[in-house]
């Protein structure tokens, strides 16, 4: 196992009597600080219909991130493609490559990032089908590579960039590996969606990989929810919070979550509990020492040198100072 990367997925979550341009000023100081901290990209997610969530378009966040910044890769995690026109996200991002040559990602989901009125809504030629998701990454490929035909003649995506984002497929299940493995594309293994992933999924795209004008042999790596404290008791607090925010998400509430004094002092009922150990595979939390060996485990068992870490906290102070403790773990500024 090589050094280990430690990269950043950030979805811009509105905290308790925080407004949404608080959430985006905050995800743009959290780039800033994962640069200078030695982090190796950072990402933004796309999110609808939510107001714990402000970020809804990576694309646009993306250019806001990138000028912020001087050198660490800006992607999205993800671009749900159902939710789009597959030329629009083409040119969006060869807008980006454009304007930051070299430094753009193209993480791309399947998932609608909200519920399906909201996505029929955004692309109401959507029909959540798996073919059609196959067809917009097949034309992504010709617009990014100019060959893209029509019986009318050809369709260009403009600007034509001189170089291409790296595009990556988010995935949390076998189906999305292979598709990943077939376009020869990066695998993104969304453990942070499903703590009961395998290893198998990047076994089966390793061995199922088809070199691409994207990538020559296959790059993988894994996302995973992530709380640091300095104490065994500061990670156990810091790990409440992010329980409670699980607890509300089964319950399909996504707008109010309360002040962070009462999540404090909340108790968990036993089915609440069933859940959080049902859903314990997608978090990985304690001090520097124990959440450094448990990375390293895990990267070691899924053989990936690039872990892309999610840390919801109650406040901005914590989450930093986790990201500072990772950071110096792992040594991240000596590379």
């Amino acid at each position: 196992m090589s050094k280990i990367k430690l990269s950043v997925l950030d979805q811009s979550v509105v905290s308790y009597q925080a407004t949404a341009k608080q959430a985006i000023d905050q995800t743009i100081a959290t780039a800033k600080l994962a640069e200078k901290l030695g982090y190796h990209r950072f990402w933004v997610s796309e999110h609808h219909n939510s107001t714990r969530i402000a970020g809804s378009t990576p694309e646009v966040l993306m250019v806001k991130l990138a000028d912020e910044t001087k050198h660490i890769r800006i992607g999205s995690g993800g671009i749900m493609l159902p939710n789009h026109s597959a030329l629009k996200v083409a040119e969006n991002f060869r807008m980006l490559e454009t304007l930051f040559p070299g430094r753009i990602d193209l993480g791309m989901g399947r998932a609608p990032g909200t519920d399906r009125l909201t996505s029929s809504l955004l692309n109401p030629s959507n029909d959540f089908s798996e073919g059609n998701y196959l067809e917009q990454l097949n034309h992504l490929q010709h617009f990014f590579r100019d060959t893209a035909e029509t019986e009318h003649g050809p369709i260009l995506a403009v600007p034509q960039a001189v170089s291409v984002p790296q595009q990556w497929i988010l995935s949390s299940s076998g189906g999305s590996s292979q598709i990943a493995a077939k376009f020869g594309l990066g695998l993104a293994v969304a453990k942070f969606i499903n703590g009961f992933v395998t290893p198998s999924v990047v076994d089966t795209y390793r061995k199922s990989f088809r070199p691409s004008a994207s990538f020559e042999k296959p790059h993988a790596l894994l996302s995973i929810f992530v709380i640091c404290g300095e104490t065994e008791e500061k990670a156990r607090e810091m790990r409440k919070y992010m329980d409670y925010i699980f607890v509300q998400f089964e319950k399909g509430n996504f707008q109010d979550f309360g002040d962070p004094e009462s999540i404090k002092k909340y108790q968990f009922t036993l089915p609440e509990l069933d859940r959080l150990r049902y859903n314990s595979g997608r978090i990985i939390s304690g001090t520097p020492d124990q959440v450094k060996e448990k990375l390293t485990q895990l990267a070691n068992d899924f053989d990936v040198d690039e872990i892309i870490i999610s840390t919801m906290t109650d406040n901005a102070t914590d989450r930093f100072r986790s990201f500072e403790l990772l950071s110096e773990a792992f040594g991240l500024n000596e590379f």
